[in-house]
């Protein structure tokens, strides 16, 4: 007797992509979530993606031989609302190292929630070291997977003090038009 294959059950990690595609007034990039070992930071920023929060922000602070940081501002500098912090995963065996994306956050390790920074230089000093104060690190979650040259392009601006920033914010805003799972 013939068996007929019913529906496939397919779990919500399965269903979704963990690829998202950036649209910049600079060009475009795509970066590729890691599930795998962030997987709290990975399934915060994609709600944070499927809201489209990040529609209309910013690159706000830009350092050429650091990082390039975004998902917390509009383009008139207001910072946009967000969700309750996600606890820091940076012990996961991650490095901060070029063209990965990390969870930006403030002196609390366990205060990330939309923004986010590419590293475009190896920042070792970003990683977990212990689980305290001092050595939390900052988590990666996603590596640039294409269209790190768009990166490279914005780490080069010009910068100064605009906004509410006294140093590092870009000149001419460089503006996120829509990031989208692929």
């Amino acid at each position: 007797m013939a068996r007929i294959a019913g529906p496939s059950v397919i779990s919500q990690a399965e269903a979704v992509s963990d690829i998202v595609n950036f649209e910049t007034s600079m060009g475009s990039f795509t970066i590729e979530l890691d599930r795998q070992h962030a997987p709290k930071s990975a399934d915060n920023f994609l709600g944070y993606v499927d809201d489209g929060h990040y529609d209309g922000t910013i690159f706000h602070r830009v350092i050429a031989g650091f990082m390039v940081q975004g998902g917390g501002y509009d383009t008139s500098y207001e910072k946009k609302a967000v969700k309750a912090p996600v606890q820091n995963e940076a012990d996961n065996g991650l490095k901060n190292v070029r063209g990965t994306v990390a969870m930006a956050r403030t002196s609390d390790p366990h205060s990330a929630t939309a923004q986010f920074f590419v590293n475009v230089v190896d920042n070792a000093f970003l990683d977990h070291k212990a689980k305290d104060a001092h050595g939390w690190g900052y988590c990666v979650f996603g590596k640039v997977t294409s269209g790190m040259d768009v990166v490279d392009a914005i780490r080069q601006v010009a910068t100064g003090a605009n906004g509410p920033f006294s140093k590092d914010a870009p000149n001419e805003p460089v503006v996120i038009q829509s990031a989208r799972r692929a």
